[in-house]
């Protein structure tokens, strides 16, 4: 039985929750989100307070509305404060440069890369070798943090590639005669 789906989730001051049906919608500051609820999963509001509780009395039910209860506080989170994640780029010439809806990047190859921003997503570079990422929706963040990664990951030897700020880096020993 989760233990996650039994804490409500509080609203902040500042955001609107609207429920039609298994469709929930929460607005705030930084934007509105919407997500569709399963069928399994009851979801009330009392006060400044969202309640789930699954209507099924199974096992999967209740996994179900605590992952349901984790993305609703992902959505609230998102909308009142937002998300971010920070790369940095490590090499001798890796350069990234945000340009309207697009991320330019200099990564070592001898074509430089042109990331497209996705609708619902900003890019920043405080410096030349830094890059943030925020949005509202957790996920996404996360997922074009991991796709611009991708795009040259670390390696082994001398730790150059994109990585995350604070990931650690373990680096392996050079071949010995």
């Amino acid at each position: 039985m989760s233990r996650v789906a039994k804490n409500p989730i509080a609203i902040p001051v500042g955001v609107n929750i609207t429920l039609e049906g298994q469709m929930i919608r929460v607005k705030g500051p930084n934007g509105e989100l919407e997500r569709q609820v399963h069928r399994w999963v009851d979801v009330r509001q009392e006060n400044s307070q969202l309640h789930l509780t699954p209507n099924k009395d199974r096992k999967d039910a209740w996994a179900l509305a605590g992952t349901t209860r984790a993305l609703l506080q992902n959505m609230v989170t998102g909308v009142s404060q937002g998300f971010e994640r920070k790369l940095q780029l490590v090499g001798v010439g890796y350069r990234a440069q945000a340009q309207g809806s697009n991320l330019n990047l200099t990564l070592g190859f001898s074509f430089p890369v042109d990331y497209p921003v996705p609708q619902g997503v900003s890019i920043e570079t405080p410096s030349q070798t830094e890059i943030q990422i925020k949005g509202t929706d957790k996920q996404q963040v996360g997922q074009v943090a991991a796709n611009i990664r991708r795009l040259r990951p670390l390696e082994p030897y001398k730790g150059k590639g994109v990585r995350y700020v604070d990931e650690p880096v373990v680096l392996k020993e050079a071949k010995k005669k």
